[in-house]
């Protein structure tokens, strides 16, 4: 399994304020986005589950959740946003 890796960089006032909030800024800054992509995994894991479950085609749904959300067919935040727009521009 593919692992990304993220870099924040932050200025020495925010580096002050993560601090005046948070123990180990650092840790915190992993718990914050791990909650958020496990969040959005629930809500994929559902969506496809429910769409596996109305498709007479299909007969089976892996066990494996992370499974289920890698191939999944999405629409990324980036699409969404650019169909968004392109809908309110008319382009």
């Amino acid at each position: 399994m593919a692992v990304t890796t993220y870099t924040v960089e932050l200025n020495e006032a925010q580096q002050k304020a993560l601090e005046y909030v948070a123990v180990d800024p650092a840790e915190w800054i992993r718990n914050v986005v791990h909650n958020r992509c496990r969040m959005a995994m629930e809500d994929i894991y559902t969506s496809e589950v429910e769409r596996m479950t109305n498709d007479p085609n299909i007969s089976a749904i892996p066990a494996d959740k992370n499974q289920v959300v890698i191939d999944a067919v999405i629409q990324t935040a980036a699409e969404a946003q650019a169909a968004s727009e392109e809908e309110l521009t008319g382009a």
